[in-house]
């Protein structure tokens, strides 16, 4: 498994147990109230389940099983994968300081943020799935 699938399974189950945990206090939090600043957690704990388990675990395992170029094991220029996981990890990092930090932009550059990590992972693995076709003119 190449490195960079390692990572972002890695940090996938970081996010899958830190969303859990904040839905297991909401929870615990509904049925016996002892902090009403719980709910606060509400959108921390949508965001590391949604963007931090669920899509970096599915461009974890995305990046380890498209296919690689023709004649050998590589996975092309591999910068852009790197791009996307520090993006989508920046951005989710932003989006959950967002609400305390008290700045209204910061919601919206992490969303940025986001969308452009999903964005270089495209581009950086698009060649893999559709190789680039280059049709020469007939010989005379």
């Amino acid at each position: 498994m190449p490195r960079l699938s390692y990572l972002f399974i890695r940090a996938s189950l970081i996010y899958l147990v830190l969303g859990f945990t904040l839905g297991g206090l909401i929870l615990a939090n509904k049925s016996i109230p002892f902090a009403p600043f719980i709910w606060a957690l509400l959108p921390a704990h949508i965001e590391f389940l949604i963007l931090g388990w669920l899509t970096q675990l599915a461009l974890g395992v995305a990046f380890w099983i498209l296919p690689r170029f023709v004649g050998g094991t590589s996975r092309g220029d591999e910068r852009w994968s790197w791009a996307a996981f520090t993006l989508i990890n920046l951005g989710i990092a932003l989006n959950i300081a967002a609400p305390y930090a008290g700045f209204i932009w910061l919601g919206l550059l992490a969303r940025i943020l986001q969308a452009a990590g999903v964005a270089a992972f495209a581009i950086g693995n698009w060649q893999r799935i559709y190789p680039l076709k280059i049709s020469l003119p007939p010989r005379q």
